[in-house]
């Protein structure tokens, strides 16, 4: 509870006045990934020289004012020292509360359970998995490029739910990437889900939207939506099944969707940004940059003695932040920058 309340209070102090350092840490620990997904380009891939376990404990000994750390990836379990890297953070960032993790399923269930377990075990208060899962059997394989995806991310899913039962800070949902690709086809994916995990309920999907990134997806060239006023009317349908959530995490999330379907209606921000500010996104060699979508590179841990000191308060990631407090961002709504959002505009969990 000590750790959740120095999340509350740096994302309270983040609504009144810019931050010394950054609360929130989006870091792409490998690109390697075995999916081939129409959504993105990552897969494609072939990355050399990403950041090694001695490096990445050097950034955690150097940066330590994370409360949330999000290991995404490519697939972030293809790094065999994943767990290893999570015990870097909780180590040296006192006030880590909570570290999410996303996944294709595609790696062994034995690994990924195991990896869970012994991050489990390390102490992390809180450990959120996302399950990618795009649509029913036939079309989450299509999708993602990898027959038997659908039947593995199931699996996962209930591996999880046997683990949930020794580790009540383990956290797992479906996330579902809503785009062209599966547009109006939530709800047969929900009924194919229930017919095969008969306890699932509809605020265990998390909704995500199909984004452009030249600097992350690398899909710069794909268009995600066709329909947008058929895929915001889709989100506010499944908003209005989901099952009421009590608490501060479920008032987010609620606020998260119902902006995500404004966003995609209306095709602009739906709040300010605190990219730069709460957060920053890491790549897998070290390149800092704003956000997952915004291609504005601001230095290279490995040019900076590892230190995000050396260059948040620059000329340069000032200059960045000029420009987002002046509506220049690329537009985006992805959970990894919107929570921070969100909390740091705290009257949009109030109305």
């Amino acid at each position: 509870m000590i750790k959740l309340a120095g999340l509350g209070k740096v994302a309270l102090e983040s609504n009144f006045k810019k931050l010394d350092k950054p609360y929130k840490l989006n870091f792409a620990i490998t690109y390697w990934c075995q999916s081939r997904c129409m959504t993105c380009n990552i897969w494609q891939f072939k990355p050399k020289g990403e950041l090694s376990i001695d490096e990445i404990r050097t950034f955690a000994k150097k940066n330590t004012s994370f409360k949330w750390i999000e290991l995404t990836g490519g697939e972030p379990f293809l790094r065999p020292d994943i767990v290893e890297i999570a015990k870097a953070f909780y180590e040296n960032s006192k006030g880590l509360y909570i570290l999410t993790m996303p996944t294709n399923s595609l790696c062994s269930h034995d690994l990924i359970v195991r990896r869970i377990k012994e991050m489990l075990d390390i102490g992390i208060p809180k450990i959120a998995i996302t399950i990618s899962l795009d649509g029913y059997r036939e079309l989450h394989d299509k999708i993602r490029g990898v027959p038997g995806n659908y039947d593995r991310a199931i699996t996962t899913f209930k591996k999880l739910h046997d683990l949930q039962k020794d580790y009540k800070n383990l956290y797992f949902v479906f996330g579902y990437t809503m785009s062209g690709y599966n547009e109006g086809q939530f709800q047969r994916t929900f009924d194919a889900v229930k017919n095969d995990i008969p306890y699932i309920k509809y605020k265990d999907f998390h909704m995500n939207l199909g984004q452009i990134s030249s600097n992350y997806y690398g899909n710069s060239n794909l268009d995600m939506l066709a329909k947008r006023k058929s895929v915001a009317d889709e989100l506010e349908t499944i908003i209005s099944k989901r099952e009421r959530g009590f608490g501060i995490i479920p008032r987010i999330e609620d606020t998260f969707l119902k902006k995500l379907a404004e966003y995609v209606r209306t095709d602009s921000m739906p709040m300010k940004s605190k990219s730069l500010d709460a957060s920053l996104f890491l790549d897998s060699f070290g390149n800092i940059f704003p956000s997952i979508m915004w291609d504005q590179k601001v230095g290279n841990v490995r040019d900076i003695g590892y230190d995000l000191k050396n260059v948040w308060h620059g000329e340069l990631a000032n200059s960045i932040r000029d420009a987002i407090d002046n509506g220049k961002e690329p537009k985006q709504w992805t959970s990894c920058e919107a929570y921070q959002s969100i909390t740091g505009n705290i009257t949009s969990l109030i109305k």
